[in-house]
């Protein structure tokens, strides 16, 4: 909630901490991460060393893979090359390195997670349950099959997270922050600034001349990470939809009269009724209810002048009212008259009352008349056992390590082999290239699976009777695209570089006049641009930008307003390379939250939330020194280089 709370958690020592929470999350809810378990040391193909133990390039490229896919969930635009530049390499690494540190550290310490222990906590795994919510050893089976694992794998992985959190769990628990602590913090929460802002947009500065071949050459090469196409996939599938099963599964008379002998009960003539039932212990009181009832009282207000609520049963059956009641009491009231009073009669709760209320006769149907109905349950019927026999006989196939064009002769499919496709399913050479929901899951086992897998049976589509066999075709290496294939391009991105750096420079200039004691409003004049002029920003209190909804970040100016001098400006980047902003902090009201409990204590809750994860962030960092780490930084830069295709191979 609270923003310097936000910081503190988002600090290097608290990123620590996160990747950790995060590792063992990925490990225990799902094994998102799994396919990145390898154990063994490769030496010289290390990217780093925790203790005795080496941490194989290859592992840190599986789970940087499976962290961007999981990004991905949040953020589908989100391409690889990004990934990397936002730091996803190292964050991983760092979260690799945390773990097995504080594993090896609690073998030192004697610690051991027992056989039983990680037998249940691979159990309590989602991946690995049946329908029943149960552990299912097939269904753990295929997790292994699939991830290419071996259960002595799995097993080594869980105790190490499970020593991890042991250690971990205590120092999460100190939450006790002292009220002369917290204060201070509440009251900066009240804290009011005002001041003003200003806008050196990037268009204002021109475009220029036009840029020369070598200028674009050099912006190009040095901008390359920009223009480089992430990793793509060619796929080839093939479709099962239930349209595919229809000369199959169209009943057959036969079948549709012996479905129509089961259910003669249903199809027979019926009469149903509405009834009003008053059950009273007392016999002589039943016996007076149903003399006022017969005399013209209405029942409703009959039973209420004893303190009693009729219940009133609408479009009954005979058998329906027979179980509730009795058989007795239903052959009375199912033989009696519209409006007839019934009763009392004798019964397991006391004497019964019934009030005949309506009678509706329903005509039953014979075979013709039922016959679209039963048609369309018994092809629904059939066609869930057709698709449920073919997805059997693939998956038996594929387990007897059928090739996907086996598959797909022994099944009469069509196979299909799409373009080269990011794996948020758009193909970059088509501009009119848009991702298909259908198709989620298809590359969800495409970029998951590595050349020369065998074909997975995947759902497809949105309604789930339909799925798909998917195989990897080939793989297509991140590379940048050609300076000459998108020239028009890079001249663009060079201009609006060139543009935004001088609106850059502008700004320098601007807040040095402001800063000299310049009127903002003035220095923006003195540029002779034609800018928006300046606005005030009244005032604004910390707790407010602390407030903002849910999913919606405060202003970033108003953000740097909260971390400035008084009477001093400074300059902040607009998104999208649009300009830059000069913000101004003009005064500074100090905050008292002392006449303010409530915030106080919400403020004692959110610190002691921030000093529980900086314990568990100092504690990491003293055990990596204690078990010792050393990171391979060639290995690891040139693994980036690799991912984002700037190196020499994929």
């Amino acid at each position: 909630m609270l923003s310097f709370i936000r910081r503190i958690i988002n600090s290097k020592a608290g990123l620590i901490v996160t990747f950790i929470v995060l590792g063992l999350v990925a490990v225990m809810f799902g094994l998102g991460d799994v396919s990145g378990l390898r154990n063994g040391n490769l030496g010289k193909d290390s990217v780093a060393s925790v203790g005795r133990e080496d941490v194989p390039a290859a592992d840190l490229r599986q789970r940087v893979q499976n962290a961007w896919q999981n990004a991905r969930q949040q953020q589908p635009t989100l391409d690889m090359v990004q990934f990397v530049a936002a730091g996803g390499v190292d964050n991983t690494l760092e979260g690799i390195i945390n773990t097995n540190a504080l594993s090896q550290y609690a073998r030192m310490q004697g610690m051991v997670a027992s056989t039983r222990l990680v037998d249940g906590r691979i159990a309590s795994i989602p991946s690995v349950q049946g329908v029943d919510g149960k552990f299912s050893q097939t269904a753990y089976d295929q997790l292994l099959a699939s991830q290419h694992l071996s259960d002595k794998q799995i097993h080594e992985e869980v105790a190490r997270d499970t020593l991890t959190q042991h250690l971990l769990d205590p120092t999460f628990g100190a939450t006790q922050v002292p009220l002369g602590v917290a204060q201070p913090y509440a009251s900066l929460l009240l804290e009011k600034r005002n001041g003003e802002i200003g806008f050196i947009d990037t268009p204002a500065m021109g475009k220029g001349a036009a840029p020369s071949d070598a200028e674009l050459a050099t912006f190009y090469k040095r901008n390359i990470a920009r223009y480089t196409v992430p990793e793509r996939r060619l796929i080839r599938y093939a479709i099962v939809t239930p349209d595919q099963m229809k000369a199959a599964v169209t009943p057959t008379d036969a079948e549709i009269a012996q479905a129509y002998q089961a259910s003669r009960a249903k199809y027979a003539p019926t009469e149903k009724r509405d009834l009003v039932q008053v059950v009273i212990a007392d016999q002589a009181a039943a016996n007076a209810l149903a003399a006022k009832v017969k005399a013209g009282t209405p029942i409703d207000a009959a039973t209420r002048a004893i303190g009693l609520e009729p219940n009133v049963l609408k479009a009954v059956e005979k058998s329906t009212y027979a179980a509730q009641s009795s058989p007795e009491i239903a052959n009375a009231a199912f033989s009696a008259a519209k409006g007839a009073v019934i009763g009392p009669v004798r019964s397991a709760l006391g004497y019964t009352v019934v009030r005949v209320d309506g009678i509706q006769q329903i005509a039953g149907k014979s075979l013709e008349q039922a016959r679209p109905e039963l048609v369309t349950a018994l092809t629904a019927q059939k066609t869930l056992i057709a698709m449920s026999n073919a997805h059997d006989k693939i998956d038996d196939a594929i387990g007897n390590r059928a090739t996907f064009d086996e598959l797909v002769r022994d099944q009469k499919l069509e196979a299909k082999l799409s373009p080269p496709l990011l794996s948020n399913g758009v193909n970059p050479d088509d501009p009119n290239s848009k991702p298909d929901p259908a198709f989620a899951q298809v590359l969800a086992a495409a970029f998951g699976a590595e050349k020369g897998d065998e074909p997975q049976i995947v759902p497809f589509g949105q309604g789930g009777n339909s799925f798909a066999i998917v195989s990897l075709s080939d793989i297509v290496p991140a590379a940048p695209r050609k300076l000459a294939d998108i020239h028009d391009k890079v001249a663009s991105d060079f201009v609006i570089d060139r543009a935004q750096r001088a609106a850059r420079q502008t700004a320098i200039d601007v807040v040095a006049r402001v800063n000299k004691g310049m009127p903002l409003a003035q220095s923006l004049a003195a540029t002779r641009l034609q800018l928006p002029p300046s606005k005030p920003i009244p005032d604004v209190t910390r707790l407010q930008l602390a407030n903002v909804p849910r999913g919606t970040p405060p202003p970033p100016p108003l953000v740097m307003l909260f971390s400035m001098k008084e009477k001093t400006a400074r300059m902040l980047e607009a998104p999208n390379k649009a300009g830059w902003y000069i913000v101004y902090l003009n005064h500074i009201e100090r905050g008292d939250a002392s006449k303010q409990p409530g915030l106080i204590d919400q403020t004692r809750s959110d610190l002691g939330k921030a000093m529980g994860q900086e314990y568990a962030a100092q504690f990491g960092e003293a055990v990596r020194r204690v078990v010792g780490v050393k990171k391979n930084a060639k290995a690891i830069a040139d693994m980036k280089a690799a991912l984002t295709g700037q190196g020499g191979s994929n």
